[in-house]
């Protein structure tokens, strides 16, 4: 058995361990600038896949094609990021940011990024996808080859339906609904299903991170914008669970019931960097998240260190 696919079968184990499916994919960034129409696996075609080709729902993860376009605009000339932004009660829908504000909240349209990928606010989210407009964020992926990735909608398009499906009028019905769906009602939710939803594969995602991380996915200034967003992420619970002080990631989370993931760029102090996307679907729907987001980092750590040569 190779150390490659020794490594992979030690991913699915952790998952699994932990109550889930997992789906991976990981590779080098730095190994050769990868070319719109196509990027290699990584070094000599090294890399790391788990179910790296298996369509995947993305979640909030779509947030950076999001902002990538906001950014590609703006070095444009077409947006003016200073652009100011009312967000009211219309348009919160819950959680993080400005979506869970009690009061209406002025912000330029620079900040709807900044909260977008910070703390994937969902109403920042939705703000700068109508602005920005979705059919261009769905133009992008083709550019960039993503060829399976699809946008469906914002985060308000994606909570309406699951509204519908649950037969409820607003969060506070679907939150006393929810919990009394059975596992299989749960699952069969638009929003849990890659074939209707936002979606993509593991290896599209890495490759969406390299083409970012090599300045080939717009503009320079574009792409250094959503590195750093990217880098402000406050949730260090995923991906950064699984490496050592000294290794900065730069990553993008996503959540939905059942579902975990993360994708993100792992910067060795060696400068050395590595495009990791990993997916978590658990067997049981009131499984520790802990313990799947730890997963999470374990195997994003086994697979950089595989890719390093460590010997891991």
């Amino acid at each position: 058995m190779s150390t490659r696919t020794a490594t992979e079968d030690r991913i699915r184990r952790i998952f699994a361990e932990a109550g889930a499916r997992g789906q991976l994919h990981a590779v080098p960034v730095r190994a050769g600038t990868p070319a719109a129409g196509g990027v290699d696996g990584g070094r000599g075609g090294r890399e790391v896949a788990v179910g790296a080709d298996d369509a995947v729902v993305i979640a909030s993860l779509f947030k950076m094609l999001l902002v990538l376009e906001f950014a590609r605009q703006v070095v444009a000339g077409q947006l003016d990021p200073r652009e100011r932004v009312r967000v009211t009660s219309a348009d919160r829908l819950g959680g993080w940011g400005t979506a869970g504000c009690l009061d209406d909240v002025e912000l330029s349209l620079r900040d709807l990024a900044y909260f977008a990928m910070s703390v994937s606010d969902n109403s920042a989210a939705d703000l700068l996808l109508h602005r920005v407009g979705l059919d261009t964020v769905r133009l992008l992926a083709k550019e960039l080859g993503l060829e399976r990735t699809r946008v469906v909608g914002g985060p308000r398009d994606l909570l309406e339906s699951m509204l519908e499906e649950v037969g409820a009028r607003d969060e506070r019905e679907f939150a006393a609904r929810y919990p009394a769906l059975s596992d299989e009602g749960k699952r069969r939710l638009t929003v849990l299903d890659p074939r209707r939803t936002t979606a993509s594969t593991p290896r599209e995602i890495t490759r969406l991170l390299r083409l970012v991380w090599t300045d080939a996915a717009g503009p320079p200034e574009a792409c250094a914008l959503v590195r750093d967003l990217m880098s402000k992420q406050v949730f260090r619970h995923r991906l950064v669970s699984g490496f050592p002080d000294g290794v900065a990631v730069a990553a993008k989370t996503g959540t939905l019931p059942g579902l975990h993931m993360e994708a993100g760029v792992a910067r060795f102090p060696d400068g050395e960097c590595y495009a990791i996307a990993v997916f978590a679907r658990t067997h049981d729907l009131s499984a520790s998240r802990a313990t799947v987001d730890a997963a999470i980092g374990r195997a994003a750590g086994m697979a950089a260190a595989y890719l390093r040569g460590d010997g891991r």
